[in-house]
């Protein structure tokens, strides 16, 4: 006679916050900043075309990576490290990084792109996003979500050169930043498939 076993059930990796990330009004909002994610990353090349006329600062090179001792000589903070939600990273941790992400990125494209058309668009859209994440968090807590006070950015930018490879490694890095969004949001989604799995 075959033996039963029991297995422990999973941990629940959305702790208190399951109920909430399965509630329809979430996923909407879920789903609205993962769209406006990948907008924003589809605008990138085109802004990086409109702000960065060095032929050699190439948005997809293998090259980048050896302008790390630059980016920290020209004062451009790193952004804030997003994983999944899981046991150690709360959705709330993720949501605020997402959050501080998006103000820094938006603080060092005003500074080093100026005012062109698509640099206004996609700051515009890194806004928008920004209120979805704000909205995720407010339904998080019952508590008023304080906003972190931006810190200015002070960029050490000398010359010409500088400010092209600032601009440069500001969208190099919001790209990377958005695929991790991406990943995030995609991990988050309850889709109709899963639910009647279950």
């Amino acid at each position: 006679m075959a033996d039963l076993v029991q297995c422990a059930p999973l941990p629940d990796l959305f702790g208190i916050h399951g109920a909430l990330i399965k509630d329809p009004q979430f996923q909407q909002i879920v789903t609205r900043s993962r769209s406006l994610t990948e907008k924003i990353l589809l605008l990138i090349p085109e802004t990086h075309k409109s702000c960065v006329h060095t032929e050699t600062l190439q948005l997809s090179s293998s090259e980048n990576a050896k302008l790390g001792i630059m980016a920290s000589n020209i004062g451009i903070p790193s952004a804030p490290v997003l994983k999944v939600v899981s046991e150690n990273f709360t959705l709330e941790t993720s949501l605020r990084r997402m959050f501080e992400g998006l103000h820094l990125h938006r603080n060092l494209l005003s500074s080093v792109c100026g005012n062109k058309d698509r640099v206004i668009e996609l700051m515009a859209d890194i806004r928008d996003l920004g209120f979805q994440i704000n909205k995720m968090l407010k339904m998080l807590q019952t508590e008023t979500v304080v906003q972190p006070t931006p810190t200015p950015v002070a960029l050490r930018l000398p010359g010409e050169y500088e400010i092209q490879v600032a601009a440069h490694l500001t969208l190099v890095q919001l790209q990377s930043f958005g695929q991790d969004m991406v990943r995030v949001f995609r991990s988050l989604e309850q889709n109709d498939e899963e639910e009647t799995e279950s």
